[in-house]
């Protein structure tokens, strides 16, 4: 055992991949009960460690030295043995957070502040706030002076940090606030990086305010982790370089477009030449209702496939580093745009009407439905993918055309 990570549950993290990334030593997962925490800080034979929820606190006493950015901050979150053997605790996490706040753009010096959270993540977020000049930090919490009942009293808060793990892989689509209520909101932050883009993010994109997520905070804490483990610098610019191939490993390709246009083809395609799963979300529905799509319109009619298709889309869009094919309706309902956009990049498939195959496919009846349909929902497949490709030639050019858009998003 030469590094890793504590914690009392990991199943979803990502933190082996961002140290491989980072430098070449052995790191890996230890999932620790709290009964087991003791024997494994006064026995185990790591060489350094970080350490993850519940745990940024109870390992301070095992530690012989602890860094006054840590003491300050009330939260060890990186361990390192000394060459006596000895533990010493650092928080990294504060330059992590430092690194996503910078992404925002936003000036944190005279501004009012609402913390989600009152964990040990929540402490970094304190300090950061008043190491960077916040006029005022509020933290709100379920039993805390300051709880969620209390929130009209601060709809002036300006900044918007969430540390809570509402929202978080499995519960995704769960918000800890709604945003509307702070009119005066210039940013928002939240630690989450499963999904990629939680309902609090998305809220926020909608509204058009700056948002980061925790990607960024992860890849940097692991930085500054890495150089103590290893007491060497590494460039600044490994953030970026790392965040940007792990963001595009964890996010899905997923192809929309009109019913015909070849979707499920380029998917394939894709998925082979970049070695991922393919999931086909009119598949899993005729999987799941037991019969072909035309007969589900015919003896359900088309509201209740569109609710299937919601559930599906649900499920599939909380999946990390997949090709989702989707049928050509998606978009006529709201709530697709989050199931969908919280883990992926959304390319649209164009391709002729004329050339649009039309079998099987229950509103797709003539050409002359098509160019209603495509009048109807062109706006909405714009509104909902982050780039576009053309499908007019062939699938192998389409499926390239595809991989070269999600690269392209992914990297932004």
């Amino acid at each position: 055992m030469e590094y890793g990570l504590i914690g009392e549950k990991l199943g979803h993290s990502y933190s082996v991949p961002i140290h491989e990334a980072l430098a070449d030593y052995d790191y890996r997962l230890y999932p620790t009960p709290p009964q087991k925490l003791g024997e494994l800080l006064t026995t185990g034979d790591f060489k350094g460690l970080n350490v993850t929820i519940p745990y940024k606190q109870a390992v301070m006493p095992y530690l012989a030295r602890i860094s006054d950015e840590a003491l300050s901050i009330g939260s060890v979150n990186t361990i390192v043995r000394e060459k006596d053997g000895s533990l010493s605790g650092y928080n990294t996490d504060l330059y992590g957070m430092e690194h996503m706040a910078g992404l925002l753009g936003v000036v944190l010096k005279g501004k009012k502040a609402l913390v989600l959270g009152s964990g040990g993540t929540s402490l970094t977020a304190r300090a950061m706030l008043k190491k960077h000049g916040a006029r005022e930090t509020i933290v709100v919490s379920r039993k805390g002076p300051v709880t969620y009942n209390d929130l009209d009293a601060h709809r002036d808060a300006q900044i918007l940090i969430n540390t809570t793990p509402v929202g978080m892989y499995p519960g995704n689509g769960e918000s800890p606030v709604d945003l509307a209520r702070f009119p005066a909101l210039e940013g928002v932050l939240d630690v989450i990086y499963n999904p990629a883009r939680t309902a609090l993010l998305l809220q926020a994109e909608a509204l058009g305010l700056p948002n980061a997520g925790g990607l960024s905070m992860l890849v940097a804490q692991a930085k500054r982790a890495c150089e103590l483990f290893t007491g060497k610098a590494l460039p600044e610019g490994e953030i970026g370089r790392v965040t940007q191939s792990m963001r595009a490993t964890m996010m899905n390709l997923i192809l929309i477009g009109m019913p015909g246009s070849g979707k499920s083809s380029i998917g394939r395609a894709a998925a082979a030449a970049l070695g991922r799963e393919t999931l086909d979300a009119d598949e899993e529905i005729v999987r799941r209702a037991g019969m072909s799509i035309p007969d589900i319109f015919a003896k359900y009619g088309e509201e209740w496939f569109r609710r299937l298709e919601s559930q599906v889309l649900a499920d599939f869009g909380k999946l990390s580093g997949k090709v989702i094919s989707t049928g050509g309706g998606v978009v006529i309902r709201e709530e697709n745009y989050a199931h969908l956009r919280q883990n992926g990049y959304l390319i649209r498939v164009e391709r002729p009407l004329e050339m649009l195959s039309m079998e099987g496919r229950p509103l797709s009846r003539d050409l002359a439905a098509l160019r209603a349909m495509h009048a109807k929902r062109d706006p909405l497949y714009a509104r909902f993918a982050h780039g576009t490709i053309q499908n007019d030639t062939t699938i192998e050019n389409a499926a390239k055309a595809a991989m070269e858009a999600f690269y392209e998003a992914a990297g932004h």
